[in-house]
């Protein structure tokens, strides 16, 4: 059995690399197969060599992290180490060594991984880019803060959010209430997102003055989108022709994200999703932009991504 001993600065500088949680530790014990015992500024390490080098190198990232203000907690310090313990270390080195935050009011938001750090660097970069996924990947939640970074920035003029209403059939004139209503339960994330770094007072008052537009897609035919940032979720539950109205929508100085999760259609079973098309017709054409998600990338309860993978292998 191989030792090794890692000394920090101080104290608490070692104490913040794992949350200040001894929990923490012990999942890097557990996850690493390694025994670790802490003293005022040090770190015992002891396993096998190939278990000493990994638990070596993610506290070398941890504390790279620390030095540019990332400090991973909770799920996200799981999701960490076992990245480490995969051999995913230079993709951690890429996130923690280049960190992008984008600020909105007193929020900063950080990418909690690299998929995610990918994706908004290609809507930062680009007019049209889709990401798809499963749930929990943040992909609707990020499309939305680059939406309101836009805004805020004075880079678009308004916010357009659309989604399908397959589960009421797009018979919105049958439920109860203004468009607004009808439309509030397909459109929660966003609204979520918008709460979370405006507050509900800020995002209540972007919606009713128009700033900030809710938009069926059955209302959007024969429109031009200029100088707006549009968003379309769950665009796995578009049709075709749905898709494509969306898409020729785009106008000059607009941005256009589009996010989705294939293997979670609700159309008849006949008929082919807007989103699945639009991924095999236009991932060759220059200026359109896919990113890809999968159970890896999940940030909600690590659970999730058990979940998913698990259904995905019993489906394939």
């Amino acid at each position: 059995m191989a030792e090794s001993t890692l000394e920090f600065e101080s104290e608490r500088e070692f104490h913040k690399l794992y949350d200040e949680k001894p929990k923490n530790l012990e999942l890097v014990e557990r996850v690493l197969g390694v025994n670790l015992v802490a003293r005022g500024t040090s770190l015992k390490i002891s396993g096998d060599e190939k278990n000493l080098f990994k638990c070596e190198e993610l506290f070398s990232l941890l504390n790279l992290g620390q030095s540019h203000g990332i400090t991973p907690k909770g799920a996200d310090f799981l999701r960490f180490v076992e990245r480490v313990d995969s051999g995913q270390t230079q993709d951690l080195r890429d996130l923690v060594t280049n960190p992008l935050v984008l600020k909105i009011r007193k929020t900063s938001i950080v990418p909690r991984n690299l998929s995610q750090r990918r994706f908004l660097d290609l809507i930062l970069q680009h007019d049209l880019v889709f990401g798809i996924g499963p749930a929990g990947t943040g992909k609707t939640f990020l499309a939305m803060i680059v939406a309101l970074d836009s805004l805020l920035k004075g880079e678009v003029q308004r916010i357009v959010l659309a989604r399908p209403a397959v589960e009421a059939g797009e018979a919105l004139g049958f439920l109860p209430g203004d468009l607004e209503e009808k439309l509030l339960p397909y459109l929660r994330p966003l609204y979520d997102a918008m709460d979370e770094v405006l507050g509900p007072i800020e995002a209540r008052k972007l919606i009713e003055t128009g700033v900030v537009e809710i938009a069926p897609l059955a209302y959007m035919r024969g429109r031009t989108l200029g100088k707006c940032f549009a968003l379309l979720d769950e665009a796995q539950n578009t049709t075709s022709s749905q898709m494509m109205m969306f898409l020729t929508r785009l106008g000059e100085g607009s941005k256009m994200v589009v996010t989705g999760d294939v293997t979670q259609i609700d159309l008849p079973s006949h008929q082919e999703s807007g989103l699945v098309e639009a991924h095999k017709t236009l991932r060759n054409i220059d200026g359109v932009h896919f990113h890809e998600f999968d159970h890896r990338d999940v940030v909600r309860h690590p659970l999730v991504s058990k979940i998913i993978s698990a259904y995905n292998v019993a489906n394939s």
